[in-house]
């Protein structure tokens, strides 16, 4: 019996030690992960009521855990729609910021040329009556072109000033000559004179000056403002790599595999994810950056000698100037015609009479007192407006470089700076010990959570930067006085003109290149499809020196 006691003995151990390893397991309830499970939507039947073994897991750390295989794949599709959720928050709010302030500027813009034309059409009515209304249309056709120019772009201002000016030089030589005929060709002849004659004085050289700087400055600057929201729209649509979806499992999900359902992520540990996964977003920073600081070099324009509502609310008085300066002068500028155009012939002595008195341009314009004019247009003015541009605009710096960490800054993503012992590392609830990466492609070589291809830019984030780059040099013209060409760029791709003064939401990006997306083919690709790749022209070039020079070897 005493051989058999020390067996015995081992034998009770062993089943005493099954025993409470088995309660041990059981006391390590899954209940909690469960619970947060199914609470997002998931079938409880996926979820173990206690630790199970963890050899299935690809992703999170195998041993013990609280996580099916089904539990895993949901988890990571989860994490992907977390993650695009919240850069997506991030870049809806600037997007709505610029989308709101464009609307609100064309609308102003607009309604300030409504005002301007209807404020003209008022005080010459008054003035001339039904000798104003028999040309109205000359001054309509002034503003219908002011507008196309803000709404289309493919108006040369100072030529179609031009022309507004010798029209009104070829009604009013007539009616301050009324007493005479004047052929077509006569009046074409007249017009050759205006610069030469200045007629109205120095106004219209002023005018053009002051409606071609302001107008060039306030339509870029609206332009300014739709190409960025487009370009934030467009980059905030993320689609997160394999890897980068790999890595954001293992960080928001993978703790509660390891029923550390209350441990969040650590901050650091987050920002090497976030770089990863935002590298291309990253290298919109530095042409973004140029791009805000010419937007706010162009409002300061706006608020200074560029100022479109001090030069077209006044512009009824201006015009009003400019014909007052004719009437004085009409004498001089008359006899000056005559001698280069000859002299006309007279009207008949029956129609003279009746041609003095249907066209008598004797009046004059009252004085337009301040209070009468209206001083803003869609309730606000340029100043403030320009003001709260600015404020948005420098708000906006640094926006893509500082991505990764407002990511992070979310409740939802990561612990807080100050909790660097207690969060989640990847692996379990300690400190996280690697050092941040920086941001952009190029500095993700080193990554210790995310693998990223960092010789393959994203063809989206490379469009995005040319857009704004254009868009930079334009507003570097605007803000020198000169005229921008609004060339669509469509011409080049196959997108659409944008930024228009069309509504915001319904604006086509003039920017918007037509090609394929993240998954399509990258450059070295395309080039391959249709020939020879660079690389390979370079290596045949190599290889033919090296054959020529053994052949010349060989020859000797």
């Amino acid at each position: 019996m005493a051989r058999f006691g020390l067996p015995a003995l081992l034998c009770t151990l062993a089943v005493l030690s099954a025993a409470l390893l088995a309660a041990e397991l059981k006391s390590k309830s899954c209940s909690e992960v469960r619970r947060l499970y199914v609470s997002k939507g998931f079938n409880k039947n996926d979820a173990p009521l206690h630790e199970i073994n963890g050899d299935h897991l690809k992703i999170c750390p195998q041993g013990s855990t609280c996580c099916s295989q089904e539990m895993e794949e949901k988890y990571s599709l989860q994490s992907k729609d977390d993650f695009k959720s919240v850069v997506s928050e991030q870049c809806n709010h600037l997007q709505a910021v610029f989308a709101s302030r464009y609307k609100k500027f064309d609308e102003f813009f607009k309604e300030l040329l409504e005002n301007a034309e209807k404020s003209l059409n008022d005080m010459f009515v008054k003035t001339y009556g039904h000798l104003y209304m028999q040309n109205s249309e000359l001054f309509k056709d002034l503003f219908v072109e002011l507008k196309r120019y803000y709404v289309v772009g493919n108006v040369n201002l100072e030529e179609m000033l031009n022309d507004f000016w010798a029209r009104l030089l070829e009604r009013m030589f007539r009616l301050v000559n009324s007493q005479y005929h004047f052929t077509d060709e006569y009046l074409e002849c007249v017009s050759k004179y205006t610069e030469q004659l200045k007629p109205f004085g120095d106004v219209p050289r002023k005018l053009k000056l002051q409606v071609t700087r302001a107008f060039v400055a306030a339509r870029t600057f609206a332009q300014g403002l739709a190409v960025a929201g487009d370009v934030v729209s467009k980059v905030s649509v993320v689609n997160p790599t394999a890897q980068c979806t790999h890595a954001l499992l293992k960080m928001i999900y993978c703790s509660h595999c390891r029923g550390l359902v209350t441990v969040k992520p650590c901050y650091n540990y987050c920002s090497n994810i976030m770089r990863g996964c935002l590298a291309n977003q990253g290298d919109l920073d530095f042409e973004w950056n140029n791009f805000i600081d010419a937007m706010l070099m162009v409002a300061e324009r706006l608020e200074g000698p560029f100022n479109i509502e001090s030069v077209m609310d006044p512009i009824d008085v201006k015009i009003s100037d400019a014909i007052m300066n004719m009437q004085d002068n009409s004498v001089q500028v008359s006899q000056k015609v005559f001698q280069g155009c000859g002299p006309p012939k007279p009207l008949p002595a029956g129609r003279i009479s009746r041609s003095i008195s249907e066209s008598a341009f004797s009046a004059r314009f009252r004085p337009h007192h301040p209070e009468e004019r209206p001083t803003t247009a869609a309730g606000t003015s340029l100043d403030r407006l320009v003001t709260d541009v600015k404020e948005k605009l420098k708000q906006a710096k640094k926006f893509w470089s500082s991505l990764p960490s407002n990511v992070c800054n979310d409740e939802r993503m990561a612990a807080g700076n100050g909790n660097e012992d207690d969060c989640w590392n990847g692996k379990g609830k300690s400190r996280y010990l690697f050092a941040v990466t920086g941001n952009g492609l190029a500095n993700q070589g080193n990554n210790p959570e995310v693998q990223v291809d960092t010789s393959k830019p994203d063809i989206l984030i490379l469009r995005q930067i040319m857009a704004l780059r254009v868009m930079t040099s334009k507003m570097k013209n605007a803000y020198n006085g000169n005229d921008v060409d609004f060339f669509d760029i469509s011409d080049e791709s196959s997108g659409e003109g944008s930024g228009s003064g069309c509504e915001y939401q319904q604006c086509p990006s003039e920017f918007d290149y037509n090609a394929t997306d993240h998954a399509g083919k990258s450059a070295n690709e395309k080039a391959d499809s249709a020939g020879v790749r660079p690389g390979a022209q370079a290596y045949l070039l190599t290889v033919f020196c090296i054959l020529f020079l053994v052949m010349q070897r060989e020859w000797r």
